[in-house]
């Protein structure tokens, strides 16, 4: 299926004489074409939907594409939306996403997407044309080698050569990106590799020697962790997102509660653990909250579950918990000891980690008694009580970025999907909105893309269509994937915009300010001096309802409104101050100890003096 209108408007049965599509797999071979064979995988490995735009050397696979009963085709407004929209749609869902695009500059446009999903371990399979293998290496018109420029930022790759390996590689290729620790998988197909006819049956034998993740943890380094936990007396839970990703929420949530350990949750965690949850310190790192980054900082134990010690959380490396000793699980090997040495390493998947962690804490409480963490408890708590998340005014009576954040999280509520951009309305964002459920919040954590929002909501809503869907966008990052509102209206993907508009690249603007000597080079975008785009107009051109806020009081009424509004995306201009910035701060290059509340106090220097 291509657009709504043929979703509308099933294609008629082939007329007397035209040769029938071949039914649906049965196990006996069949005699297909290499795209009929692509289409027909993806059918049995369950694929649903795949977004993305035809061309040249992909065409032969989207003829038969029209005709699935099983996967909806979601024809996108650029390649680089197909791959966000693909990666919105496995974060919401948990399921693979799929993208598709031509040879060559279709192909490269994935490029972005694909080193975003393979920071954030994302489960996706983008599939691509390729010029025919005779002109492979002749420089032929649209010709890329796509394998060779995603070799470093794919799990893994495939160049098909031989239509008969097409049912098996495609099998593999989605085992790959969900396995072990997910990740983007590429396929490419050459044009006579869809045209060729092969021997079509499933389910085939997949050849993946030496890739066996391991998924159950050792026993020994188990214990070793529990031990550790029963005699520490400052421990910490650091959540990373590998926790959301092996659905070890509830696991998360009972480890903690029988400790009563305090849980920090990384950016890519945000909602593995509930953030009314007292135990919860908050998001740690560079903007993250003084209870949380002093939790890590003096921990006396560091319980690190499917997170990987990345720069933003550590701030300096050589100062990062310097008394703390280090249990860390992780899927990948590759992760542990990488950047912070492991006292006690632990490879395996976080569910079947922390549940065995649960019995082995009990056993060693039992045998050994357990340190009281009242002392401990009770420090954090008084830090978060004098040092909360907080934000002023702007002092020109402008609209407060963090309030319309804040009362928009208030609105919607939890159980809500929330997809941001980058920068200062996605820090804004991990902070003033609570999140209780794991996968309601999509953000690129680890590339940092900008426009990553808007299509990664447009792939959540279809993945997840009961579901309210706000992409939370800046003014800068809205105009580099906004084209995709027109996909959305078109193929009735009702999401909701929210664009944080201060006219500004804003967290370019806030480093200027504070460490260029306000020297304002090239940020100012124009979105306020001069109202270009004018958000609204241009939302109503995209077919979406447009809405604009600049004052206090009407934010919620205006909220509401685009709540109310659900036979189309809708798209609100949020006029904010120019220049709000995004506190606490670890400053780049510094220390942890060095976090900033706000401007000019630190917290925990001064304690420390």
């Amino acid at each position: 299926m291509t657009s709504a209108n043929t979703r509308q408007n099933p294609v008629p049965a082939p007329p007397p004489g035209r040769r029938p599509k071949p039914a649906p797999p049965s196990g006996a071979p069949v005699k297909l074409t290499g795209a009929q064979a692509l289409v027909r995988s993806l059918e049995a490995v369950g694929c649903e939907i795949v977004f993305g735009i035809p061309g040249g050397t992909i065409l032969p696979s989207y003829d038969p594409l029209l005709d699935s009963k099983k996967v909806r085709h979601i024809l996108v407004r650029h390649e680089q939306g197909a791959g966000h929209a693909a990666t919105g749609y496995a974060q919401a869902t948990g399921k693979v996403g799929v993208c598709m695009a031509t040879s060559g500059p279709g192909a490269t446009n994935l490029v972005t997407a694909l080193a975003d999903a393979n920071m954030d371990s994302v489960p996706l399979v983008a599939i691509t044309g390729q010029q025919s293998t005779g002109l492979i290496g002749t420089d032929a018109f649209q010709e890329a080698d796509i394998c060779g420029i995603t070799l470093p930022i794919t799990k893994h790759n495939f160049l098909v050569t031989d239509p008969e390996d097409l049912p098996r590689i495609i099998a593999e290729a989605f085992y790959i990106a969900a396995s072990g620790r997910p990740g983007p998988v590429l396929v490419d197909i050459p044009k006579d590799v869809q045209q060729a006819t092969m021997s079509f049956s499933w389910p085939p034998e997949m050849k993946l020697p030496g890739y066996r993740p391991t998924s159950k943890p050792h026993g020994k380094q188990v214990r070793e962790a529990a031990k550790l936990i029963t005699e520490a007396r400052r421990p910490v839970l650091y959540v990373g997102g590998g926790v959301i990703k092996a659905e070890a929420h509830a696991e998360l949530r009972q480890l903690a509660e029988r400790t009563g350990i305090p849980v920090v949750t990384t950016l890519m965690a945000r909602g593995a653990f509930p953030d009314s949850h007292p135990q919860h310190m908050g998001m740690p790192g560079m903007h993250g909250t003084v209870a949380a980054v002093a939790a890590m900082q003096r921990a006396d134990l560091l319980i690190a579950l499917g997170t990987r010690f990345d720069d933003r959380v550590t701030g300096q490396l050589s100062s990062f918990a310097p008394e703390a000793k280090v249990v860390h699980a992780d899927i990948d090997p590759a992760e542990i000891s990488k950047n912070r040495y492991a006292d006690v390493p632990i490879v395996g998947d976080c569910k079947e980690v922390i549940a065995e962690l649960i019995d082995a804490v009990a056993a060693a409480t039992e045998q050994h008694g357990t340190a009281d963490l009242t002392a401990w408890r009770a420090d954090l708590d008084d830090l978060r009580e004098r040092f909360p998340l907080g934000y002023q005014w702007p002092s020109d009576g402008s609209l407060s970025p963090e309030y319309v954040i804040e009362r928009l999280g208030k609105l919607v509520g939890p159980e809500a999907i929330y997809a941001a951009g980058v920068g200062q309305h996605q820090m804004w964002a991990a902070q003033f909105v609570g999140y209780e459920n794991p996968r309601t919040w999509l953000n690129s954590g680890g590339l940092g893309t900008m426009g990553y929002a808007v299509p990664a909501a447009m792939g959540a809503k279809v993945g997840m269509p009961d579901k309210a869907v706000w992409a939370i966008d800046g003014d800068g990052c809205f105009q580099m994937t906004n084209q995709e509102l027109a996909t959305c209206a078109i193929e009735d993907i009702p999401i909701k915009v929210a664009v944080i508009n201060n006219g500004n690249l804003g967290m370019v603007r806030q480093w200027q300010n504070l460490f260029y000597a306000e020297r304002y080079s090239h940020s100012d975008l124009g979105t306020h001096k001069h109202r270009i785009p004018d958000f609204k107009l241009l939302a109503e051109a995209y077919g979406c309802a447009g809405l604009r806020c600049e004052s206090k009081e009407d934010v919620d009424s205006v909220i509401q409104r685009a709540m109310e509004i659900n036979d189309r995306p809708v798209v609100i201009d949020f006029v904010v101050g120019k220049d709000a910035q995004v506190w606490p701060m670890v400053a780049a290059g510094t220390g942890n100890d060095e976090i900033m509340a706000a401007r000019g106090i630190r917290p925990l220097f001064e304690e420390d003096e």
